[in-house]
Parts: structure tokens; C-alpha cells; sequence
């Protein structure tokens, strides 16, 4: 049986054309009146009691990060820190192959606990590995740009 892309919550598709329009609608809306640390008062109304949220400066920008993807047809997964994810979870947020993610662990560059005899890898110590990794890269790429600018 198939299911329209409608009927499924937005986290396991790619956003529709509506569904990216609003997101960028409403990701304009909120950059245009959130102004360095300012606070944005957000204001719902309904057939019920109309309701007021003040966003911090960092709630504001974690929103409109998230409606820029959305806004793009990106998918969007969101994983809470505290989370324990599976060797094929960690891998596909590294962009690794599992294999070579399971070496990593092996090797003790990711910390992992075993439930049973399963591997589970906390979020919070994959983003700080990610975090390092992409930090080397990012000096080594520097590193070489220098030599190259010296050939030069």
C-alpha cells in the first residue's frame, strides 16, 4: 500500500513545494525582525486564546537554520545530544561507511558503550569527534594553501 508523501511526517520525506514555501517564508519573516541579541516576541492567534513566545537570540537562529533546509528540500533529522545511536545512525551522520565506522571505534577514536552486543555510540561524543575531525582538515587544508601560495 503506498502512502502520500502528505500523510508522513515531514522528518521522514523531503519537504513539498508548499512545505518549502512556507519555510522560507517564514524564515524571512523571522531574520527580518530578529536583530543581533534582540529577543523575538511571536505571536499565534487562533479561534482560542491568542498565545506569545519570545525567542531567544539562539532559539531564533536554531529555527531559521532549520527553515533554510527545509526551505532547500533538504531533509532534516534533529538528534539531541543525549542520544544513543547505532553504528549505521553514526556512520550515515559522518558520512562514513559503517565499516570504516566500526574501525574507528575499534581503534578508540569514538567512545562506545555495548548494549548487549550491539555498539552504541553517544551523539554527544560523535559531534565532538566530528567537530575534531573537521577542525584537522580544516588546519591541514590551511597548511597546504600556505605551501601552494609559497610555490607561487
Amino acid at each position: 500500500m503506498t502512502i502520500p508523501a502528505s500523510a508522513e511526517k515531514i522528518g521522514g520525506r523531503l519537504p513539498s513545494a508548499s512545505e518549502k514555501a512556507a519555510a522560507n517564508q517564514l524564515r524571512k519573516v523571522l531574520a527580518s525582525h530578529a536583530a543581533g541579541d534582540a529577543k523575538l516576541r511571536v505571536l499565534a492567534k487562533d479561534d482560542r486564546k491568542p498565545s506569545e513566545v519570545t525567542l531567544t537570540p539562539g532559539l531564533s537562529a536554531l529555527l531559521m537554520e532549520l527553515l533554510r533546509h527545509i526551505g532547500k528540500g533538504d531533509a532534516v533529522t534533529l538528534v539531541p545530544v543525549s542520544q544513543m545511536l547505532t553504528t549505521q545512525q553514526a556512520a550515515d551522520i559522518l558520512n562514513v561507511s559503517r565499516p570504516h565506522l566500526v574501525s574507528l571505534l575499534e581503534k578508540g577514536e569514538i567512545k562506545f558503550e555495548l548494549v548487549g552486543r550491539h555498539r552504541r555510540i553517544s551523539a554527544n561524543d560523535l559531534f565532538a569527534y566530528r567537530h575534531a575531525r573537521d577542525e584537522k582538515r580544516s588546519r591541514a587544508l590551511g597548511e597546504l594553501a600556505e605551501m601552494d601560495a609559497d610555490l607561487i
